[in-house]
């Protein structure tokens, strides 16, 4: 059921990635497509018209008639045909023979450019024209419009501009109608169409693989969490259940027996007592755990002066100690209080948890130090005890809940392995970082390291 779910929530991740990728490039291609189009035309516009208008200039200040051409046009315009002679007016002439032939003064701007140039009269006839000449354009084309774009029996497209010429005495002469083949940039165009028609979807396949990937990576801390939130059920289930059959179990017995003399009756309750305190203090650890992760634990941000908490737990453990035949001692190896902003309530869990570790994990004759330093800006606490040591292959396990060294040891005593858990979580919550050091055999060290707070603030405070 878990399977099918993350692969239907991964399946689904990587459709919607893909879509939604796919759409963005798609809008991206037809914007850059639009784009390359329009900068492509404006350029070509660009030269038409300086063609066009260099024309216009230079013939219109020699016309004499309306509709009768002018020696300048053979000057400017060298191969010029008129449409009532022989001259093939719909003759296409090669690059080649363009290249050898002279165009006069516009020869740079219309020999290798695909420009044809007519003249018409008012009325749109032709009355004759030069450069390069399409296949059959229409013979009669609107004049009135600047800018047409048409195409000859080929299909093949051309952009044309148009421009009124008058004669010395300011009649209208007739029209110049300037040309350009547009089969370059439709070429390209075709071009760019195919690698969008074939390199979009091949795009989108690319992204669909990609996008299962990362659906995978996005899934794997969400499948993490959900395999820790199933473990630590699990966990709690079996911790919960521990006292709660022996509380069954006690009172099942006592129910079985007719008559129960007092002392045994006491017996019975007092057992029953010790497995309802260790169940209060298991549910009351998780309460903590999960007020801490979820940042909602009532505090009091009080500056704390470690020194004194330090030394009130010494005194408070050393009891403890005497009887495992441990020896708890601690040094302060900077000469005035060290305070940090915190809980106090919190700090003494925190401690409390790494001093009772050290000595259920200690065995008889062993020590316990408890260091307290300042450096860059921190108070560093130390934890120091000559125990069973952690392999190293554990310590990165022993800050998850229920995590136990040796849990035969801890069930014996009644620890549920969440005490470090609890404790890198007020470490957490008060901005420090908390790690161990341990050889296995040779004893352990946690490393506490906690923001110091201003003294000056807090002498105020106190």
């Amino acid at each position: 059921m878990q399977m099918r779910l993350f692969r239907k929530t991964r399946v689904t991740l990587a459709l919607w990635y893909a879509g939604i990728m796919g759409l963005i490039m798609s809008l991206c291609s037809f914007a850059v497509y639009e784009v390359i189009i329009q900068a492509y035309l404006i350029s070509i516009n660009r030269e038409l018209e300086s063609v066009t208008v260099t024309l216009h200039n230079v013939i219109e200040a020699n016309l004499k008639k309306p509709g009768r051409t002018e020696p300048i046009f053979q000057l400017v315009l060298p191969n010029i045909c008129q449409a009532e002679s022989s001259c093939p007016t719909q003759k296409i002439f090669t690059h080649n023979q363009l290249a050898h032939s002279e165009h006069g003064i516009v020869d740079v701007l219309y020999k290798d450019k695909q420009y044809y140039i007519r003249f018409v009269d008012t009325s749109g006839r032709l009355i004759a024209v030069a450069g390069f000449q399409p296949n059959e354009l229409p013979k009669i084309m609107p004049v009135t419009q600047v800018w047409q774009t048409v195409k000859d029996s080929q299909s093949n497209r051309y952009n044309q501009m148009s421009l009124p010429l008058h004669t010395q005495d300011n009649q209208l002469w007739g029209y110049i109608q300037v040309g350009r083949s547009l089969k370059e940039l439709d070429s390209r165009l075709a071009a760019l169409k195919l690698v969008l028609v074939l390199g979009l979807p091949i795009t989108v396949l690319l992204v669909g693989g990609s996008s299962w990937w990362l659906a995978l990576l996005a899934m794997k801390p969400i499948d993490s969490s959900y395999k820790q939130m199933q473990q630590f059920t699990s966990d709690a289930s079996h911790e919960l259940r521990t006292p709660l059959a022996a509380i069954n179990a006690t009172v099942e017995t006592v129910l079985d027996m007719e008559h129960l003399p007092e002392q045994e009756a006491r017996d019975t309750l007092a057992s029953v007592m010790r497995q309802s305190c260790r169940l209060a203090e298991l549910v009351g650890d998780l309460l903590l755990l999960s007020r801490l992760d979820r940042q909602t634990l009532a505090t009091q941000w009080l500056p704390c002066c470690l020194n004194v908490l330090i030394n009130d737990l010494i005194e408070e453990f050393s009891a403890l100690a005497n009887a495992a035949s441990l020896k708890l001692t601690s040094s302060v190896l900077y000469h005035q209080p060290l305070y940090v902003m915190g809980d106090e309530d919190q700090l003494l869990c925190l401690l409390s948890n790494l001093i009772a570790n050290a000595i259920q994990y200690t065995r008889a004759g062993g020590y316990i130090s408890v260091l307290l330093k300042r450096n860059n800006g921190h108070a560093v606490i130390e934890v120091h005890d000559t125990g069973i040591g952690i392999a190293p292959s554990e310590q990165k396990r022993i800050f998850n809940r229920f995590y136990r060294i040796n849990s035969d040891r801890s069930r014996n005593t009644g620890g549920a392995g969440l005490g470090l858990a609890i404790s890198q979580a007020i470490v957490q919550a008060h901005k420090g970082s908390i790690q161990v050091q341990s050889q296995l055999g040779k004893g352990s060290t946690f490393i506490v390291r906690l923001p110091l707070t201003d003294t000056s603030s807090s002498d105020l405070l106190l």
